[in-house]
Protein backbone atom coordinates (compact mmCIF):
# COMPACT_ATOMS: atom_id res chain seq x y z
CA UNK A 1 0.00 0.00 0.00
CA UNK A 2 2.74 2.29 0.39
CA UNK A 3 5.19 1.70 -2.14
CA UNK A 4 5.15 4.95 -4.77
CA UNK A 5 6.60 5.12 -8.06
CA UNK A 6 9.67 6.00 -8.87
CA UNK A 7 8.80 7.41 -12.26
CA UNK A 8 5.42 8.49 -11.33
CA UNK A 9 4.80 10.59 -14.99
CA UNK A 10 7.14 7.42 -17.37
CA UNK A 11 4.78 5.94 -20.46
CA UNK A 12 3.91 9.12 -21.64
CA UNK A 13 3.99 13.42 -21.81
CA UNK A 14 2.81 15.21 -19.00
CA UNK A 15 -1.20 16.26 -18.78
CA UNK A 16 -2.02 19.33 -19.13
CA UNK A 17 -3.44 20.91 -15.60
CA UNK A 18 -7.15 21.27 -15.40
CA UNK A 19 -7.22 22.51 -11.92
CA UNK A 20 -5.63 25.27 -10.19
CA UNK A 21 -2.72 23.63 -7.90
CA UNK A 22 -1.61 25.13 -4.75
CA UNK A 23 1.80 26.80 -4.55
CA UNK A 24 4.62 24.50 -4.23
CA UNK A 25 7.01 24.76 -0.79
CA UNK A 26 9.69 22.70 -1.89
CA UNK A 27 9.26 20.14 0.64
CA UNK A 28 10.68 22.64 3.64
CA UNK A 29 13.47 23.83 1.68
CA UNK A 30 11.76 27.03 -0.07
CA UNK A 31 12.89 30.36 1.81
CA UNK A 32 11.97 34.22 1.83
CA UNK A 33 11.57 35.80 -0.46
CA UNK A 34 10.45 32.56 -2.42
CA UNK A 35 8.53 31.79 0.89
CA UNK A 36 6.37 34.73 1.53
CA UNK A 37 5.49 35.05 -1.67
CA UNK A 38 4.43 31.40 -2.21
CA UNK A 39 2.35 31.80 1.23
CA UNK A 40 0.57 34.74 0.20
CA UNK A 41 -0.74 33.80 -2.93
CA UNK A 42 -2.31 30.62 -0.84
CA UNK A 43 -4.00 33.03 1.24
CA UNK A 44 -5.02 34.82 -1.36
CA UNK A 45 -6.01 31.72 -3.32
CA UNK A 46 -8.36 30.71 0.12
CA UNK A 47 -9.72 34.09 0.49
CA UNK A 48 -10.81 34.92 -2.85
CA UNK A 49 -12.68 31.28 -2.95
CA UNK A 50 -13.93 30.55 0.40
CA UNK A 51 -14.68 34.15 1.05
CA UNK A 52 -18.65 33.85 1.79
CA UNK A 53 -18.43 30.27 2.68
CA UNK A 54 -19.40 30.46 6.19
CA UNK A 55 -21.05 33.32 7.40
CA UNK A 56 -20.54 35.02 11.22
CA UNK A 57 -17.12 34.90 12.93
CA UNK A 58 -18.50 31.62 15.82
CA UNK A 59 -18.82 29.00 13.04
CA UNK A 60 -16.40 26.81 12.81
CA UNK A 61 -15.54 24.42 10.00
CA UNK A 62 -17.68 21.74 11.02
CA UNK A 63 -20.62 23.75 12.38
CA UNK A 64 -22.77 22.23 15.05
CA UNK A 65 -23.10 22.54 19.13
CA UNK A 66 -21.18 24.03 21.28
CA UNK A 67 -19.63 22.41 24.08
CA UNK A 68 -20.91 25.09 26.54
CA UNK A 69 -23.06 23.31 28.81
CA UNK A 70 -27.15 24.65 28.23
CA UNK A 71 -29.96 23.44 29.26
CA UNK A 72 -31.47 19.82 29.64
CA UNK A 73 -34.59 18.55 27.79
CA UNK A 74 -36.01 15.10 27.25
CA UNK A 75 -33.56 12.39 24.85
CA UNK A 76 -35.01 12.29 21.33
CA UNK A 77 -34.31 9.07 19.02
CA UNK A 78 -31.49 10.14 17.27
CA UNK A 79 -29.46 12.54 19.81
CA UNK A 80 -26.12 11.97 20.23
CA UNK A 81 -25.94 10.03 23.82
CA UNK A 82 -22.59 11.56 25.16
CA UNK A 83 -25.00 14.64 25.81
CA UNK A 84 -26.64 11.84 28.30
CA UNK A 85 -27.13 13.92 31.57
CA UNK A 86 -27.19 11.11 33.90
CA UNK A 87 -28.24 13.24 37.20
CA UNK A 88 -31.79 14.95 35.79
CA UNK A 89 -32.72 11.64 34.07
CA UNK A 90 -31.57 9.82 37.53
CA UNK A 91 -34.26 12.56 39.23
CA UNK A 92 -37.39 12.57 36.76
CA UNK A 93 -37.02 9.09 35.71
CA UNK A 94 -37.10 9.98 32.15
CA UNK A 95 -33.93 10.05 29.92
CA UNK A 96 -32.44 13.50 29.22
CA UNK A 97 -29.75 15.28 27.20
CA UNK A 98 -27.72 18.32 28.04
CA UNK A 99 -28.18 20.83 25.55
CA UNK A 100 -25.06 22.82 24.82
CA UNK A 101 -24.49 26.33 23.21
CA UNK A 102 -21.79 27.42 20.96
CA UNK A 103 -18.56 28.97 22.31
CA UNK A 104 -17.76 32.52 21.87
CA UNK A 105 -14.62 30.93 20.71
CA UNK A 106 -13.28 28.30 19.16
CA UNK A 107 -10.31 26.29 19.02
CA UNK A 108 -8.64 24.02 16.75
CA UNK A 109 -5.81 22.24 16.58
CA UNK A 110 -4.28 20.55 13.32
CA UNK A 111 -2.57 17.07 13.55
CA UNK A 112 -0.78 17.24 10.37
CA UNK A 113 1.05 13.99 8.70
CA UNK A 114 4.54 14.84 6.93
CA UNK A 115 5.78 11.62 7.16
CA UNK A 116 7.62 10.57 3.63
CA UNK A 117 4.70 9.51 1.96
CA UNK A 118 3.54 12.96 1.81
CA UNK A 119 6.70 14.32 -0.54
CA UNK A 120 5.16 12.58 -3.40
CA UNK A 121 2.91 14.20 -6.34
CA UNK A 122 2.18 12.78 -9.95
CA UNK A 123 -0.38 15.33 -10.99
CA UNK A 124 -1.02 19.08 -10.37
CA UNK A 125 0.67 19.25 -6.87
CA UNK A 126 2.60 17.14 -4.06
CA UNK A 127 0.62 15.91 -1.49
CA UNK A 128 3.06 17.66 1.28
CA UNK A 129 1.89 21.03 -0.76
CA UNK A 130 -1.68 20.24 -0.91
CA UNK A 131 -1.78 19.27 2.85
CA UNK A 132 -0.46 22.90 3.64
CA UNK A 133 -2.92 24.51 1.20
CA UNK A 134 -5.44 22.54 3.78
CA UNK A 135 -3.86 23.60 6.42
CA UNK A 136 -4.72 27.37 5.19
CA UNK A 137 -8.16 27.12 4.48
CA UNK A 138 -8.87 25.51 7.85
CA UNK A 139 -7.08 28.45 9.49
CA UNK A 140 -8.95 30.87 7.60
CA UNK A 141 -12.45 28.97 8.15
CA UNK A 142 -12.11 28.51 11.70
CA UNK A 143 -9.72 31.67 12.88
CA UNK A 144 -11.88 34.27 12.83
CA UNK A 145 -13.57 36.07 15.94
CA UNK A 146 -10.98 35.45 18.65
CA UNK A 147 -10.72 32.02 17.59
CA UNK A 148 -7.79 30.07 18.49
CA UNK A 149 -5.87 27.29 16.25
CA UNK A 150 -2.44 25.22 16.74
CA UNK A 151 -0.50 22.81 15.06
CA UNK A 152 1.32 18.99 16.14
CA UNK A 153 3.34 18.59 12.72
CA UNK A 154 4.70 15.03 13.14
CA UNK A 155 7.37 13.75 10.40
CA UNK A 156 8.37 10.74 11.52
CA UNK A 157 11.86 11.74 12.68
CA UNK A 158 10.57 15.25 14.90
CA UNK A 159 7.00 16.47 16.50
CA UNK A 160 7.17 20.17 16.23
CA UNK A 161 4.20 21.93 18.43
CA UNK A 162 2.84 25.23 17.47
CA UNK A 163 0.62 26.53 20.64
CA UNK A 164 -2.66 27.38 19.74
CA UNK A 165 -3.00 31.77 19.12
CA UNK A 166 -5.39 34.12 17.70
CA UNK A 167 -5.01 36.91 15.40
CA UNK A 168 -3.81 37.08 11.85
CA UNK A 169 0.24 37.17 12.63
CA UNK A 170 -0.48 33.98 14.90
CA UNK A 171 -1.88 32.48 11.57
CA UNK A 172 0.77 33.70 9.11
CA UNK A 173 3.93 32.43 11.75
CA UNK A 174 1.88 29.32 11.85
CA UNK A 175 1.52 28.34 8.20
CA UNK A 176 5.35 29.38 7.60
CA UNK A 177 6.23 26.78 10.20
CA UNK A 178 4.34 24.32 8.92
CA UNK A 179 5.63 25.50 4.98
CA UNK A 180 9.75 25.40 6.41
CA UNK A 181 8.99 21.70 8.87
CA UNK A 182 12.24 19.75 6.74
CA UNK A 183 11.88 16.20 5.55
CA UNK A 184 12.90 13.32 7.55
CA UNK A 185 15.17 11.42 6.34
CA UNK A 186 14.69 8.50 4.09
CA UNK A 187 14.08 5.59 5.70
CA UNK A 188 12.05 7.66 8.95
CA UNK A 189 8.87 6.05 9.26
CA UNK A 190 5.92 8.01 10.54
CA UNK A 191 3.38 7.47 13.27
CA UNK A 192 0.22 9.07 12.87
CA UNK A 193 -0.96 7.29 15.92
CA UNK A 194 1.82 9.01 18.16
CA UNK A 195 1.01 12.24 16.54
CA UNK A 196 -2.92 11.84 17.62
CA UNK A 197 -1.82 11.00 20.67
CA UNK A 198 -0.04 14.05 21.43
CA UNK A 199 -3.22 15.78 20.81
CA UNK A 200 -4.48 14.40 24.64
CA UNK A 201 -1.04 16.11 26.37
CA UNK A 202 -1.43 18.27 28.22
CA UNK A 203 -4.96 18.36 28.04
CA UNK A 204 -6.63 20.84 25.85
CA UNK A 205 -10.05 22.99 26.31
CA UNK A 206 -12.90 21.12 23.83
CA UNK A 207 -12.52 22.14 20.36
CA UNK A 208 -12.42 21.20 16.69
CA UNK A 209 -9.42 18.45 16.04
CA UNK A 210 -8.25 18.14 12.18
CA UNK A 211 -6.36 15.28 11.32
CA UNK A 212 -4.76 15.78 7.92
CA UNK A 213 -3.04 12.58 6.36
CA UNK A 214 -3.10 10.32 3.49
CA UNK A 215 -3.80 7.32 6.08
CA UNK A 216 -1.49 4.97 4.32
CA UNK A 217 -0.05 2.64 5.91
CA UNK A 218 -1.24 0.55 9.08
CA UNK A 219 -4.49 1.38 10.71
CA UNK A 220 -3.28 1.75 14.46
CA UNK A 221 -4.66 4.92 15.03
CA UNK A 222 -8.31 4.03 16.20
CA UNK A 223 -7.52 3.69 19.97
CA UNK A 224 -5.74 7.04 20.10
CA UNK A 225 -8.63 8.98 17.68
CA UNK A 226 -11.26 7.85 19.69
CA UNK A 227 -10.01 9.19 22.95
CA UNK A 228 -9.48 12.33 21.35
CA UNK A 229 -13.24 12.36 20.13
CA UNK A 230 -14.37 12.54 23.76
CA UNK A 231 -13.33 15.68 24.33
CA UNK A 232 -13.20 17.35 20.61
CA UNK A 233 -15.04 17.68 17.52
CA UNK A 234 -13.51 15.65 14.74
CA UNK A 235 -12.36 16.27 11.28
CA UNK A 236 -10.14 13.81 9.13
CA UNK A 237 -8.65 15.51 5.94
CA UNK A 238 -7.47 12.62 3.33
CA UNK A 239 -4.71 13.56 1.02
CA UNK A 240 -4.03 10.98 -1.71
CA UNK A 241 -2.58 11.16 -5.06
CA UNK A 242 -4.02 9.01 -7.97
CA UNK A 243 -0.98 6.68 -7.77
CA UNK A 244 -2.08 5.96 -4.09
CA UNK A 245 -4.71 4.72 -6.26
CA UNK A 246 -3.84 2.81 -9.25
CA UNK A 247 -0.66 1.79 -10.75
CA UNK A 248 -0.24 3.39 -15.01
CA UNK A 249 0.47 0.67 -17.44
CA UNK A 250 4.36 1.50 -18.14
CA UNK A 251 5.76 -1.94 -18.01
CA UNK A 252 8.69 -2.00 -15.70
CA UNK A 253 8.93 0.28 -13.40
CA UNK A 254 11.38 1.13 -10.36
CA UNK A 255 8.62 1.46 -6.89
CA UNK A 256 9.81 2.72 -3.20
CA UNK A 257 8.48 3.02 0.01
CA UNK A 258 9.35 6.27 1.29
CA UNK A 259 9.27 5.41 4.96
CA UNK A 260 11.77 2.36 4.69
CA UNK A 261 13.34 3.19 1.74
CA UNK A 262 13.11 -0.02 0.32
CA UNK A 263 12.70 -0.52 -3.69
CA UNK A 264 11.34 -3.33 -5.81
CA UNK A 265 10.99 -3.19 -9.88
CA UNK A 266 8.14 -4.55 -11.04
CA UNK A 267 6.27 -5.15 -13.93
CA UNK A 268 2.84 -3.49 -13.80
CA UNK A 269 0.55 -6.08 -15.65
CA UNK A 270 -2.89 -6.00 -15.54
CA UNK A 271 -3.31 -8.48 -12.62
CA UNK A 272 -1.22 -6.93 -10.56
CA UNK A 273 -2.53 -3.58 -11.40
CA UNK A 274 -6.15 -4.84 -10.20
CA UNK A 275 -4.69 -6.01 -7.28
CA UNK A 276 -2.66 -2.72 -6.13
CA UNK A 277 -6.22 -0.95 -7.05
CA UNK A 278 -8.54 -3.54 -5.14
CA UNK A 279 -6.27 -3.50 -2.07
CA UNK A 280 -6.39 0.57 -2.29
CA UNK A 281 -9.84 0.62 -2.04
CA UNK A 282 -10.48 -2.24 0.72
CA UNK A 283 -7.69 -0.38 2.69
CA UNK A 284 -9.73 3.31 1.71
CA UNK A 285 -12.88 1.41 2.80
CA UNK A 286 -11.16 0.41 5.85
CA UNK A 287 -10.01 4.15 7.05
CA UNK A 288 -13.26 5.35 6.29
CA UNK A 289 -14.88 2.50 8.87
CA UNK A 290 -12.50 3.68 11.10
CA UNK A 291 -13.26 7.27 10.92
CA UNK A 292 -17.47 6.78 11.11
CA UNK A 293 -17.12 4.74 14.51
CA UNK A 294 -14.44 7.53 15.75
CA UNK A 295 -17.46 10.24 14.75
CA UNK A 296 -15.27 12.22 12.30
CA UNK A 297 -16.54 13.43 8.56
CA UNK A 298 -14.12 12.46 5.95
CA UNK A 299 -12.84 15.23 3.32
CA UNK A 300 -11.04 13.75 0.53
CA UNK A 301 -8.39 16.15 -0.89
CA UNK A 302 -6.47 14.86 -4.54
CA UNK A 303 -3.71 16.21 -6.39
CA UNK A 304 -5.36 15.65 -9.84
CA UNK A 305 -8.86 17.23 -8.52
CA UNK A 306 -9.85 21.07 -7.66
CA UNK A 307 -8.66 21.38 -4.07
CA UNK A 308 -11.08 24.50 -3.19
CA UNK A 309 -13.98 23.06 -4.66
CA UNK A 310 -13.58 20.09 -3.19
CA UNK A 311 -13.41 21.59 0.26
CA UNK A 312 -16.57 24.28 -0.57
CA UNK A 313 -18.41 21.31 -1.26
CA UNK A 314 -17.93 19.70 1.96
CA UNK A 315 -18.59 22.54 3.75
CA UNK A 316 -21.80 23.24 2.10
CA UNK A 317 -22.69 19.58 2.60
CA UNK A 318 -21.88 19.51 6.39
CA UNK A 319 -24.00 22.31 6.93
CA UNK A 320 -26.90 21.41 4.83
CA UNK A 321 -26.98 17.98 6.69
CA UNK A 322 -26.81 19.63 9.80
CA UNK A 323 -29.86 22.28 8.99
CA UNK A 324 -31.96 18.76 7.98
CA UNK A 325 -31.23 16.96 11.23
CA UNK A 326 -31.86 19.62 13.36
CA UNK A 327 -35.24 20.58 11.53
CA UNK A 328 -36.16 16.63 12.00
CA UNK A 329 -35.34 16.79 15.76
CA UNK A 330 -37.14 20.13 16.17
CA UNK A 331 -40.49 18.76 14.30
CA UNK A 332 -40.18 15.22 16.50
CA UNK A 333 -40.04 17.45 19.46
CA UNK A 334 -43.38 18.60 19.18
Amino acid sequence: MMMQQGDARAGGPPEKRRHPAPPSFASGELRDPQLAAALRTLELTVRRKLDGVLHGDHLGLIPGPGSEPGDARMYQPGDDVRQMDWSVTARTTHPHVRQTIADRELETWIVLDLSASLDFGTADSDKRDLAVAACAAITYLTGGGGNRIGAIVATGADTIRVPAGSGMHHRQTLLRKIATTPRAASGTRGSLDAAIDALRRPQRRRGLAVIISDFLGPIDWERSLRAVSGRHDLLAVEVLDPRDLELPDVGLVTLQDPESGATKEVKTTRKLRNDFAAAAEQHRDDVAAVLRRCGSPLLSLRTDHDWIADIVRFVVSRRSRLSVSAGIRAGAGR
